[in-house]
């Protein structure tokens, strides 16, 4: 039995998929079925049904994975606590991050933090939050850059900044001749939202009342994941939208002239650096903590008084 099998029977695990779990693995899904396979002949037991697609751990098998992710995750601290102990910027983070966040966030520090940290890899998936969670849970990330608060005793949260949310309303909107709005002000009928499972939806929802039953008299329904998409349709003159203010970066002054601020106090988020309670990496994630610090508006690090909003 290797280190190297246990990470494939995991990786497996995760993807329920041979071929997916050799891309992440970086070797040929022919190897990792033969590396599997001599774990199961080693132990004598059959740890995946491979009959079912997608592929399912047989039920000793998932006892056999979870054990794995236990071997794994302290295979792992013998490295992690050596670099700790010498406060040494160096090692893979596997990061996590919410697609309302990342292409805003990211530009603004990560290039410069792997340029000033060379022996520091990191990697980056764009996942919804409760998939963040799960993977972070089973160690398949480190650490994850979501709003919070969660609400989970497992995971441990550190408020990194306050981002306010603005209005971005298309000429024709209700909200044009106002300078500043109140939640109130916002007509549901022209309001263009992500799809379900975004934490950004769930706080523009509870901004805006928006309860189970309501039925909005919408012209278009448009489900999307991306706010770029949003943007582009409330530029085309129909409707109104909710942004996080990152968003803003780079507009226009046409595009900025769109823009409508709440009155104080403002909706915000909190968006946080989150980690499972058994995570070691402290020197490298303090680093990490403080690049994004210093890399985002200053007036967006201290909380103000904000208007509640509940994921």
């Amino acid at each position: 039995m290797t280190i190297t099998q246990l990470e494939y029977i995991v990786a497996v695990d995760a993807h329920r998929s041979f071929v997916a779990a050799a891309n992440q693995c970086f070797v040929t899904q022919p190897t990792l079925s033969m590396q599997i396979q001599k774990l199961e002949a080693e132990l004598g037991v059959r740890l995946f049904d491979r009959k079912k697609q997608p592929v399912v751990p047989t039920e000793i098998g998932q006892e056999v994975v979870e054990q794995a992710h236990k071997i794994l995750a302290e295979h792992r601290r013998i490295k992690e606590i050596i670099a700790d102990r010498k406060s040494e910027m160096a090692g893979h983070l596997r990061l996590g991050i919410i697609p309302t966040l990342a292409p805003y966030l990211l530009p603004l520090f990560l290039v410069k933090f792997l340029g000033d940290n060379p022996k520091v890899n990191v990697s980056v998936a764009e996942l919804p939050t409760q998939e963040i969670l799960r993977q972070l849970t089973s160690n398949l990330l480190d650490c994850g850059l979501m709003a919070t608060p969660l609400h989970d005793p497992s995971i441990d949260e550190t408020p990194l900044f306050y981002e306010p949310l603005v209005a971005y309303i298309s000429d024709g909107s209700v909200l044009a001749a106002k300078t500043e709005i109140v939640p109130a002000d916002i007509d549901v009928n022209e309001l263009l939202l992500l799809t379900e499972g975004h934490c950004l939806r769930s706080q523009v929802v509870n901004l805006c009342d928006l309860k189970a039953n309501c039925q909005p008299n919408l012209k278009l329904e448009y489900q999307t994941g991306s706010i770029e998409t949003l943007k582009r349709l409330v530029e085309m003159n129909h409707g109104s939208t909710i942004l996080p203010e990152l968003s803003l970066i780079g507009l226009s002054a046409t595009d900025l002239s769109r823009v409508r601020r709440f009155q104080h106090p403002a909706p915000t988020r909190e968006i946080s650096l989150v980690t499972h309670r058994s995570f070691v990496k402290k020197s490298l994630i303090e680093g990490f903590k403080q690049e994004i610090i210093r890399a985002v508006p200053t007036k967006m690090l201290v909380p103000q008084e904000r208007a509640g909003l509940n994921l």
